[in-house]
């Protein structure tokens, strides 16, 4: 049975907030402007992003709530037709809280959708993958016919001063290695807030476009990779991960162990061929060719990564041109596991799009190297 986006909406809290600004609301770590502020956000090609904070660091809203004013507003021309969803699949990788689960927290801002299935894909960028996957699979068996995906994301109560632990940045290695700024401190300028949803629907819309769903897939090497990303534990010098559970109350505040942290060793030598490995794969299987892709959709966390990539995708999948790319990380940050669904959403809404289009996804995950690609076809 075939699957169709039929709409797509977001929910970026209050306004953007430029570079120069970005302290106003974070807060200074030891009262004195950030050293490696400038470098990151030179490499990282950010100009603007979307905090639920208020200048200070107050929080303006949860995530959960900002999900649910995505949810509500692919609804805004007739919330009548939101009792007709039928599931609600939401993933993200920085719930509220660790239970309940991120999807019946908003669940419970949406009274008006009535009693529903709700699932939460956990994970990190690849969690609003996971979420769509499941919505498209629950249609396509024929178990429903209307769901809600969405991804989301709300990293700012984690970055803000008071609670960030400083991490020594040497500016010369920040200059000659731009990988050693993929540190808790890159993290501190790049990471975004916001949340997008979409409409699913076995039938395609009467007028305007819809998205078809061709097929969505993806990869982990869990199997064969350490640790990479990670928060709410600590990586040991054998490569485990020591879960926060086994810790002290005192070691969770003095190591600091619900930072959100990397490897940067093995993210500089694996991200990006491990995702090209996969490419060949799906092309060699579905007899793709670059030349069968109008719109290229990557969710990269740094414009650092943008060449690496088209190098890869020219080495595995013949190349794909760079007027074919359409990203806004420049404008609305790394949203995590909602990136993607803010690039389909504003290209969705651009006019750009004809029918027969298709357009390809990508989403790479650093925390333990999983990788999401999905194919749609505009109808």
């Amino acid at each position: 049975m075939p699957v169709y986006i039929t709409n797509t909406s977001k929910f970026l809290p209050n306004e953007p907030v430029p570079n120069d600004d970005m302290e106003l609301y974070l807060g200074y770590i030891n009262d004195k402007p950030s050293k490696s502020k400038s470098i990151v956000l030179r490499n990282n090609g950010i100009k603007t992003r979307f905090y639920a904070l208020t200048k200070g660091g107050k929080p303006t809203h949860t995530n959960a709530e900002m999900t649910a004013l995505a949810v509500k507003e692919l609804f805004k021309d007739n919330l009548a037709e939101m009792q007709e969803t039928e599931l609600l699949s939401c993933g993200t990788s920085s719930p509220d809280q660790m239970m309940p689960s991120h999807g019946v927290m908003t669940h419970g801002w949406l009274p008006e959708i009535g009693p529903i299935e709700v699932v939460s894909p956990s994970g990190v960028c690849c969690a609003g993958m996971h979420s769509l996957k499941y919505a498209y699979l629950a249609i396509k068996s024929g178990e429903v016919k209307s769901a809600v995906a969405t991804g989301s994301e709300r990293f700012s109560g984690l970055l803000v001063s008071d609670v960030f632990e400083e991490e020594a940045q040497k500016l010369k290695e920040l200059t000659d290695n731009p990988f050693i700024a993929f540190q808790k401190d890159f993290l501190r300028w790049m990471l975004s807030d916001g949340a997008s949803a979409f409409k699913l629907s076995d039938e395609p819309n009467n007028e305007g476009l819809s998205l078809r769903i061709d097929w969505i897939e993806g990869v982990s090497y869990a199997n064969e990779m350490e640790t990479c990303m990670y928060m709410g534990g600590e990586k040991q010098a054998d490569g485990t991960l020591k879960g926060f559970m086994d810790y002290t109350p005192e070691e969770i505040m003095t190591k600091s162990i619900f930072s959100v942290k990397q490897d940067i060793n093995l993210l500089s030598d694996n991200i990006v061929p491990l995702g090209g490995k996969k490419i060949k794969e799906i092309f060699e299987k579905k007899g793709l060719t670059a030349g069968d892709i109008d719109h290229f959709l990557p969710h990269i966390s740094s414009n650092f990564f943008r060449s690496k990539i088209y190098d890869l995708v020219e080495i595995y999948g013949g190349g794909i041109p760079y007027e074919k790319w359409f990203i806004n990380l420049y404008t609305v940050g790394n949203v995590g596991a909602a990136s993607v669904y803010l690039m389909i959403d504003e290209l969705f809404h651009s006019g750009r799009l004809k029918k027969g289009e298709r357009i390809l996804l990508l989403v790479p995950e650093s925390s333990r190297f999983s990788y999401m690609y999905a194919m749609l076809t505009v109808c």
